[in-house]
């Protein structure tokens, strides 16, 4: 029998836009429970996650695909429900958002997003100027804080990967225009058609959060 992986998403469950592209790169054997922060939240609930001053605006999903925007300190205690909920049925748990969450703690391993595209940032040498994409506007200074690098330069640009409107191709060209080294796309809601998109206009290699968790789970997992 295969692993049994639990993916939590800040938004809801199931992530329909997201798992079925990690479970092909995954293979069949392994077997995926999904559990989201905001399951079974209506809309008004969901307003009051909203993100107060000085809070970080997280990005995510609706089951209907509505794009949602809560604060980062409010959405923590209930990832952390559904880590307590996943964790005795799982071997893994993996995070479906590529935040920062070192508060959450498990009896699983907990494979978080944000800290794997550290580490492939930080092992690839000659990027001297590194492009990112984020999913809303908000989270540029944030982000450009985050990926700077000792004698580096970032880049930052914003297309949310939920709206019904095309942004990400009018942001990669505004990437391109930097002439960045690397692209790093900043959310687990980009797809691989987001990455062909990118590289296709930047003409750079660009990395995909949602294909980097799939390898790192058949690693731990094989």
């Amino acid at each position: 029998m295969g692993a049994r992986v639990g993916m939590i998403t800040i938004g809801q469950s199931p992530r329909s836009d997201v798992v079925p592209e990690i479970q092909k790169l995954l293979g069949a054997e392994i077997d995926v429970v999904e559990c989201g922060a905001l399951d079974g939240a209506s809309t008004e609930m969901v307003k009051e996650l909203a993100p107060a001053a000085g809070d970080f605006p997280l990005v995510t999903r609706m089951r209907s695909g509505e794009e949602v925007i809560v604060g980062k300190s409010k959405i923590v205690p209930k990832v952390q429900r559904c880590v307590d909920r996943l964790q005795n049925q799982c071997d893994i748990l993996v995070v479906l958002c590529t935040g920062h969450f070192p508060q959450l703690r498990s009896n699983r391993l907990i494979v978080t997003p944000d800290a794997l595209l550290d580490g492939i940032v930080n092992g690839i040498h000659g990027a001297r100027t590194i492009g990112v994409l984020v999913p809303s506007g908000d989270q540029k200074s944030h982000a450009l804080e985050r990926w700077k690098r000792p004698g580096g330069t970032v880049v930052v640009e914003g297309a949310s990967p939920y709206s019904e409107r095309d942004e990400v191709t009018p942001s990669a060209r505004k990437l391109a225009a930097s002439n960045p080294d690397l692209i790093v796309l900043d959310c687990m809601g980009y797809t691989s058609k987001t990455k062909d998109i990118v590289r296709k206009i930047t003409g750079r290699p660009a990395i995909l959060p949602r294909s980097v968790v799939a390898r790192s789970i058949r690693e731990l997992t094989e």
